[in-house]
């Protein structure tokens, strides 16, 4: 569904991205975990070519991507949740969820908003569809941004770190919504977090970065209980301990 092929990717001098290849299978749950500063983000803003590689192939669902046409396979293929949200202030939670589908893919209202009340329902939010985000808690708005997701219906969902701007109260809501979603639908998600308890329960496969590199891949269970590579022991010793 995803492939990378030899991407580097430069911003002036610095060497962000070094070679990297990575196959995603289609409904594959995969995880990518590393240091910050590693390149986890910048690789999956390639998959949707937020970031243009400098060299190296992205191919969607059998499809290269390139500069030329990635927002008409962006739209059809991938959907995103940011660490940020990107809800629009000024629109309510129903317009926020049904924009895109209207405008960009030609649904009609009724469909649109009876897609949004469906989805609403899988996040457990059917009672905040006429609010605006600013009435909504962090954890809540992010869940109204997987809604957004999920109301485009591609077949792959990249999220960056959904949870690295909610408080720790509201961290596991946002991952009870992701760990239902990983496991009652076919969907290909790539996942950027630091959450290790979520990776274990969700991955069907685990990518460690560093240095813009992919330097160990496998199971949760190789994963966690061991890891060949020197440096993800490090890593897991230290960040398993807190």
């Amino acid at each position: 569904m995803i492939k990378l092929e030899h991407v580097n990717k430069f911003f002036g001098d610095l060497h962000v991205l070094k070679d990297v290849n990575l196959h995603v299978k289609e409904g594959e749950k995969m995880v990518i975990i590393g240091p910050s500063g590693s390149g986890k983000s910048t690789t999956v803003r390639c998959m949707n070519y937020l970031e243009v590689p400098t060299s190296g192939k992205v191919i969607i669902d059998g499809e290269e991507m390139t500069a030329r046409n990635h927002i008409k396979l962006v739209r059809r293929t991938t959907s995103m949740v940011f660490q940020q949200f990107n809800l629009y202030p000024h629109l309510d939670v129903m317009r926020n969820l049904t924009l895109a589908p209207i405008k960009l893919h030609g649904v009609s209202q009724k469909e649109a908003e009876e897609t949004a009340m469906h989805y609403l329902n899988v996040v457990g939010l059917t009672d905040k569809a006429h609010v605006y985000p600013a009435t909504l808690s962090g954890g809540q708005q992010q869940r109204i941004a997987i809604a957004r997701a999920l109301c485009a219906k591609t077949k792959i969902i990249l999220f960056d770190e959904p949870t690295s701007a909610l408080d720790p109260e509201t961290i596991q809501e946002v991952l009870d919504v992701m760990v239902k979603l990983a496991s009652e639908s076919n969907i290909t998600m790539v996942i950027v977090t630091h959450e290790m308890g979520f990776a274990r329960e969700v991955a069907d496969r685990i990518v460690f970065m560093e240095d813009g590199m992919i330097i160990e891949e496998g199971t949760p269970e190789h994963f966690f209980s061991h890891p060949d590579n020197e440096r993800v022991q490090q890593f897991l010793g230290k960040i398993l301990r807190h």
